[in-house]
């Protein structure tokens, strides 16, 4: 529920700004603000979530979270004004900033066996949210305003609130309240750093693909703006799809042969891509590299949550943080590129992205494996006594 309330969350903006834009009256502009916002609020979450979760455990957290939710959706389905409705935004980004860094680190904990293919599951649910939102807005667009619905988002972050209320979760990591300052001395661990800057290029490939594709499909194949769309929503597909496979049936593959053949995934969609001038043949290779992209994440939050069970927490913030940044930076560069060059080069800079992620990749490999690190904890849990 957390992670569909995130994938939420990321997409609803999108969908109802133009509605947003009719009833207060703003331009492109101040639209572009509210955009920019809502990833500044998911970092600001995304750096507050861990420390909170391994001193206090999960259950307020997460409660918070979604009440923190509830209050930014409420704000944005009634507010009168621009300043307001700027707050409410950030608040959206800080509640599913936190909520996305506190599940993935909760079923790290909960997992002790398969942590990636595990985290891999959790993913297809923001995949479900971040594609459902966008259907379900526009089936009853005509029939029900947009406030009613953002409302009802609202609604949804609420019960989930009062529901983490009712469940067990696992106690919390240090009962003993250790210094922030402790905490953070693991910024200066070369394996949480190669997997960090791992994730700064991950977290960036995603976005252009995520925020640029549908320009490039307009200008390289000449077609409508619904034409491509569909093709963004190839590529989510292959996010979802490779998700629920990684996470089933194909749970008990060597996270080192996953993660090889997902990058020989990228390779082919991306090829596909910039060389088969077919509009069809691009909407696979987009498939392709939605389905090469979806391991990344989960296995490389599954080394960190082995690596530091004792702080998952804290080590998830500061991967997640690095890869917001990633991701807004490399974005922002795009925007000169396609500018000044042209949009054509998003494939050029993805497959740039995936030259550092496969040096990444055999880097983090290599240094796991050297003396044993992959089976031995630097941070352990502490013992519960049973």
């Amino acid at each position: 529920m957390g992670m569909l309330l995130f994938g939420i969350s990321m997409i609803t903006l999108g969908s109802v700004v133009p509605d947003i834009r009719i009833k207060l009256g703003i331009d492109e502009i101040s639209a572009g603000t509210l955009f920019s916002i809502l990833p500044i609020g998911i970092m600001a979450g995304s750096l507050l979530f861990g420390p909170l979760a391994d001193r206090n455990g999960y259950r307020i957290l997460l409660t918070a979270s979604c009440l923190i939710l509830f209050a930014g959706f409420e704000g944005v389905a009634f507010s009168r004004s621009v300043g307001t409705l700027r707050f409410f935004v950030l608040l959206i980004g800080i509640g599913g900033g936190a909520v996305n860094g506190a599940t993935n680190a909760l079923v790290s904990d909960i997992s002790d066996v398969d942590k990636g293919a595990n985290l891999n599951l959790l993913g297809v649910f923001f995949g479900i949210g971040a594609l459902g939102m966008p259907l379900i807005t526009g089936l009853l667009r005509n029939f029900v305003p947009y406030e009613t619905i953002i409302s009802a988002i609202g609604l949804l972050s609420l019960v989930t609130g009062l529901f983490f209320l009712t469940i067990k979760f696992p106690p919390p990591k240090q009962e003993k309240k250790v210094p922030l300052s402790q905490n953070l001395i693991i910024i200066k661990d070369g394996t949480l750093l190669l997997i960090s800057f791992f994730l700064f290029f991950q977290s960036s490939f995603e976005g252009i693909i995520n925020n640029w594709t549908a320009l490039y499909i307009i200008d390289q194949f000449h077609v409508h703006t619904d034409k491509a769309l569909f093709a963004l929503s190839a590529y989510v597909s292959g996010v979802a799809s490779m998700r629920l496979l990684a996470g089933g049936i194909m749970r008990s593959f060597p996270e080192e042969k996953m993660l090889s053949g997902c990058f020989v995934l990228m390779l082919i969609g991306l090829t596909l891509l910039k060389t088969v001038y077919s509009y069809s043949i691009a909407v696979a290779g987009l498939f392709i590299i939605g389905a090469g992209l979806s391991y990344g994440f989960p296995v490389m939050l599954g080394f960190i949550g082995s690596r530091f069970a004792g702080i998952s927490g804290t080590a998830f913030s500061i991967a997640l943080v690095i890869s917001l940044f990633g991701n807004m930076s490399i974005n922002y560069a795009m925007g000169f590129v396609a500018k000044y060059s042209g949009i054509r080069h998003l494939t050029t800079i993805a497959f740039a992205e995936l030259i550092m992620m496969g040096i990444m990749s055999i880097a983090i490999l290599r240094k796991l494996q050297k003396g044993g690190e992959r089976s031995k904890p630097l941070y352990k849990k502490p013992s519960t006594g049973d």
